[in-house]
């Protein structure tokens, strides 16, 4: 190459830099922008259009909000962040996160300690003793009888999470809630966060 196709080859490469330069800073004003406006909302547990399409921990959808719910609930009835973790295990172990209007006769042909078939429906799967089907089938509602009967627990903060449960819900193996802890805790730990106005 000639020491004159040299410089054209230089002249040439050095506008193009500019121009991609250009063009990069162009595409940079163009893009944060719209990637800015697609942030993530915060999560906050009275937003469920704020929740992850992804879920937490493998829960999401109507699981993610009925735990929302079971988190609000306990929340106003005064129990902290244990108490919530409690309520949300004891629905993973029940239901998985659903509202279900059957239970364990329906699925499973379980009866009651006394042979009468179970009456089990909703969130926690409670029998007609809890309430009434109206209640026992309001996610809400149904958080509230559970917390209702937690508080009546004398030391349920002191005990093991899945025998606290077990003395609230009467379930045949009082370790079946040991398994959901941790991902109670990561629930509850992500609805934590502050709600922005």
């Amino acid at each position: 190459m000639t020491a004159r196709r040299r410089k054209r080859h230089r002249r040439g490469w050095l506008p193009g830099i500019l121009i991609g330069g250009a063009t990069l800073v162009v595409l940079l004003a163009v893009l944060v922008p719209i990637a800015a406006s697609r942030a993530p909302l915060e999560l906050c547990v009275s937003k469920p259009e704020t929740f992850p399409q992804s879920g937490v921990a493998g829960w999401k959808g109507d699981q993610l909000e009925n735990a929302a719910t079971i988190v609000r609930t306990a929340t106003a009835g005064g129990f902290g962040r244990d108490g919530q973790i409690l309520g949300v295990m004891t629905a993973m172990g029940e239901s998985s996160l659903h509202n279900i209007d059957y239970g364990d006769w329906e699925s499973s042909g379980v009866t009651n300690p006394d042979g009468e078939r179970t009456s089990s429906i909703g969130l926690f799967q409670q029998q007609d003793w809890w309430g009434s089907i109206e209640q026992r089938m309001d996610p809400a509602t149904a958080a509230g009888l559970f917390y209702a009967r937690l508080a009546g627990l004398d030391g349920w903060e002191d005990m093991e999470p899945t025998q606290a449960i077990h003395q609230v819900q009467i379930n045949s193996d009082p370790e079946h809630y040991a398994r959901f802890e941790a991902d109670a805790i990561s629930i509850v730990d992500g609805l934590s966060g502050p709600c922005a106005a």
